[in-house]
């Protein structure tokens, strides 16, 4: 179900995905989020309504063996030109072409050695086969409130269609 006022627009999941881009980076990830990590700030549906509205792409995937996007906002459903339906059922790995899974892989590797990168690029791919190469996107991990493995996230606010 696509995030709505009905679920909270996914606050639990948002409160983590902001928590663990704060405590892993220090920096915040929604101007109004002046508190870090807050729990009242981060987890609320305002919040996570602003996320989901964001001109910046958020996306997430869970911890399957073939990971699948659990987590998209509407930048980025529209940059991959996508449903949320069609998003959150699509392995994560087939949003990059055949040629470039194996440098996907080895960033995903490199982020959950060392918590999270900076400065990312890449080339990916959307419904209709529509290329586009995202600049200095973040990745991260995902841990829950147990600091259990729950997955990544990447942000990314600079992209150009090719």
């Amino acid at each position: 179900m696509e995030p709505s006022e009905q679920n909270e627009f996914y606050s639990d999941h948002i409160s983590i995905v902001v928590c663990n881009y704060y405590q892993l980076t220090g920096r915040q990830m929604m101007a109004e989020n002046q508190s870090g990590c807050d729990v009242d700030s981060g987890s609320d549906a305002a919040s996570a309504q602003s996320i989901f509205n964001a001109p910046y792409a958020v996306i997430s995937h869970g911890i399957e063996a073939e990971p699948v996007f659990n987590y998209v906002n509407k930048t980025a459903m529209k940059l991959f030109n996508m449903t949320w339906d069609e998003m959150t059922k699509l392995q994560s790995r087939y949003s990059t072409e055949q040629p470039n899974r194996e440098q996907r892989l080895q960033l995903l590797n490199e982020v959950k050695a060392n918590g999270y990168i900076d400065n990312y690029s890449g080339i990916r791919i959307a419904k209709g086969g529509r290329r586009f190469y995202i600049e200095q996107a973040t990745v991260w991990n995902l841990t829950d409130n147990d600091g259990v493995y729950y997955g990544q996230a990447a942000m990314f606010s600079h992209w150009r269609f090719i």
